[in-house]
């Protein structure tokens, strides 16, 4: 046996076959509804002086919140000797987390938010561009999926959004 027909599971034999499962699965995972989106940046071949910067960095992810029209709730920083930089920006919506390395012109960066109300990717785009990589990747993952029913990112108790 052909060890490609194997590894198609059979859909060699039934061109339409493979299609078919492919937009099952996209449907499928289309039904499915997250408490949020899960960014992770991987920003290679950035500006090593604002990598290095405090100010810049904890600027520039402040910024990328809003960008989002997020709400910040709490901002902490911390820089490294002798560099690197880690640090988050809390927002009600969930946050923004970031740490560089300007030797190697790297920064990882995770863009969390819950909901559907703020788009990740806005604030993915906003740091792609302020830190000049050049060699940008993302990765998405819904956290939270519990079922095919939408869920509220905000808890409501008898008929009330219960806030903290």
């Amino acid at each position: 046996m052909n060890p490609s027909a194997r590894a198609g599971g059979g859909a060699r034999g039934d061109p339409g076959n493979a299609g078919k499962l492919v937009k099952r699965a996209e449907k499928e995972v289309n039904r499915l509804h997250a408490l949020g989106t899960h960014l992770l940046l991987e920003l290679k071949e950035c500006n090593s002086k604002t990598l290095g910067n405090l100010e810049f960095v904890q600027e520039t992810l402040k910024n990328a919140a809003l960008e989002a029209k997020a709400t910040i709730v709490e901002v902490a920083f911390h820089e490294f000797s002798p560099f690197g930089i880690s640090g988050m920006v809390v927002i009600a919506e969930s946050h923004l987390a970031i740490h560089t390395w300007p030797e190697y012109g790297y920064a990882a960066v995770d863009v969390f938010t819950c909901g559907d109300l703020i788009d990740p990717r806005v604030a993915a785009k906003f740091l792609i561009e302020k830190f000049e990589s050049k060699n940008p990747s993302i990765i998405e993952m819904k956290r939270g999926i519990l079922g095919h029913e939408k869920l509220p990112h905000k808890p409501i108790v008898q008929g009330e959004l219960v806030t903290a």
